[in-house]
Formats: C-alpha cells, sequence, structure tokens
C-alpha cells in the first residue's frame, strides 16, 4: 500500500469501514436512513463503486473487498466526493452474506469480473457456485437483481450452467460484446485489462423471482 493509502484505512475508516462481525446488521441505524441497497463484492480499486454511488444517491451502497491497496484506494476516492452513501466491509464475500446481510436486505448484488480460477483444478475455488446462488437469493428481495460479468470464455458458460439450475432467478437479458455495450453498469480495470488481452466480455441481468408470501392465509 501506498502511505496514503495506509493513512485513508487508518483515518476513514471509522467513517466508511464496517468491521466483520457474524452478527446481523441494522443497514437502517449504519446509513441512517431506509433506501435500496446494493452489494458490490470485489470491487477492485473502487472507482466504478464511488461513481455509482456518487450517481445515484437514492441508493446506499455496500462494497466488499480483500484487498487493502484497494480500499484504501475507494477510501480517498470516497472522501473526495463527498458521498455519504458507501459504507465499506473487509472480509469474505460468503461469510458477509451468510451473517451479516439480513435476509431481502437487497435491490440488487454486483459481481463483475471475479477470479476466474482458469486452471481446472482451481475451479472449486470460484464464487459462482450453487451455495452462492442460493445465499443471494436469499438476501435480495423479490424483484431484485444479481449483475454478473466476466471475460473470460470458460467462466462464462460455468456461469450459464450455474444459473440455468437457478429456480430463484430469471435471466432478463444475457450480452456478449467487445467492451463496447456494458449492460446497466461502468466500464471496470479487470475489464479494460481484458480487452487489451483481446478477451470478449459477457455480462447477464437475473431477476429474483417473486418470493412466496410468508404471511399466514386466513
Amino acid at each position: 500500500m501506498t502511505p496514503s493509502q495506509e493513512r485513508a484505512i487508518s483515518e476513514l475508516w471509522p467513517r466508511y469501514g464496517i468491521d466483520y462481525d457474524t452478527s446481523s446488521l441494522d443497514l437502517d441505524a449504519e446509513f441512517g436512513r431506509q433506501a435500496g441497497r446494493v452489494l458490490e463484492i470485489g470491487f477492485g480499486n473502487g472507482e466504478t463503486l464511488v461513481q455509482a454511488a456518487a450517481d445515484h444517491p437514492e441508493l446506499d451502497y455496500i462494497g466488499l473487498e480483500v484487498h487493502e491497496p484497494g480500499v484504501g484506494h475507494c477510501l480517498l476516492r470516497a472522501r473526495d466526493a463527498g458521498i455519504g452513501n458507501l459504507r465499506i466491509i473487509v472480509h469474505d464475500a460468503i461469510d458477509v452474506l451468510q451473517f451479516q446481510i439480513a435476509d431481502d436486505a437487497l435491490v440488487r448484488i454486483n459481481l463483475y469480473f471475479p477470479d476466474p480460477w482458469p486452471k481446472k483444478r482451481h475451479h472449486k475455488r470460484r464464487i459462482v457456485n450453487a451455495h452462492f446462488v442460493s445465499l443471494a437469493a436469499k438476501k435480495l428481495r423479490s424483484g431484485g437483481t444479481i449483475h454478473i460479468a466476466t471475460d473470460w470464455q470458460d467462466y462464462a458458460e460455468y456461469i450459464d450452467d450455474i444459473m440455468s439450475g437457478a429456480g430463484e432467478f430469471v435471466l432478463i437479458e444475457r450480452r456478449q460484446h467487445a467492451g463496447n455495450q456494458p449492460l446497466d453498469r461502468y466500464t471496470t480495470k479487470f475489464e479494460s485489462r481484458g480487452l487489451k488481452k483481446g478477451h470478449a466480455i459477457w455480462d447477464w441481468q437475473y431477476r429474483r423471482i417473486d418470493k412466496i408470501s410468508r404471511e399466514t392465509p386466513d
């Protein structure tokens, strides 16, 4: 980390950071209001996350990242943008989803260019699997959406396979392009790297199917 990133984590964490804990978060208390909440998993250096939070002040954003230099960079950008609708958690995404995020708490989940773990023996490390999809479905409200993007063809085929068996979701749109048609998102640093290597881009948007009412019938 650069010295400025280290200072950002030390000085700005009380403003933007949420420490990991196994108890469910009260997001209304964290943000001081009621609003739709968007979770972004693996935000990299946070530039597009901060841009989204600045462009959509009506929503609250929660960013998950374990790479501390990226966290420091994101904190600096958030401070410079003067935004208040962003919080950051530094921990494994599956743990955060399972324990910290309440059911039905989110209107959107963003998963942009996750580690593809290209070697076959490492595929079990990919975040997109049946367990992740089940967790995402629990945390999203009825009608909420999950947005996924990758620049690895093998991972795209794998995502198609996993999501085709996810009965909680319906596909809104699948888009393959050359970096010129991102699906309701900003261009990311990892996307730009992939494009320089000649990779194609795949985007998906899925909607959470309406959940069965929990109310007891008369």
